[in-house]
């Protein structure tokens, strides 16, 4: 079964400053290569949705709808709904998650 992988426009946002970020301090072809790496997870996800973990800070507050995909050091927030996988975020896995998560995902 084949699903359809959507970022929501947060998930946009954090590809534009992911590239930014590379380009401006590193190179445009690291920037790139990261780009289409980051791609590459995000669209796998339509053959194999399930294969992701649950993010441990969502976990630890009793919440198991989300999942999460790696391109290291970059981590994809998502949900399975219907035949659709929904990217929400992605965000280096070395910021504070938790912080992150939570205003993302909770509104808080």
């Amino acid at each position: 079964m084949s699903y359809k992988v959507l970022l929501t426009h947060g998930a946009g946002r954090d590809l534009e400053a992911i590239y930014g970020y590379i380009a401006e301090n590193d190179l445009q072809a690291n920037a790139d290569y990261v780009l289409d790496k980051l791609m590459e997870v995000a669209e796998s996800l339509a053959a194999y949705p399930e294969r992701g973990s649950h993010p441990k800070e969502l976990l630890a507050l009793g919440i198991r709808e989300y999942r999460q995909a790696h391109f290291k050091p970059y981590r994809l927030i998502y949900r399975i709904h219907c035949k659709q996988v929904i990217v929400y975020i992605i965000a280096d896995g070395r910021r504070d998650m938790q912080t992150l998560l939570t205003r993302r995902m909770l509104g808080l």
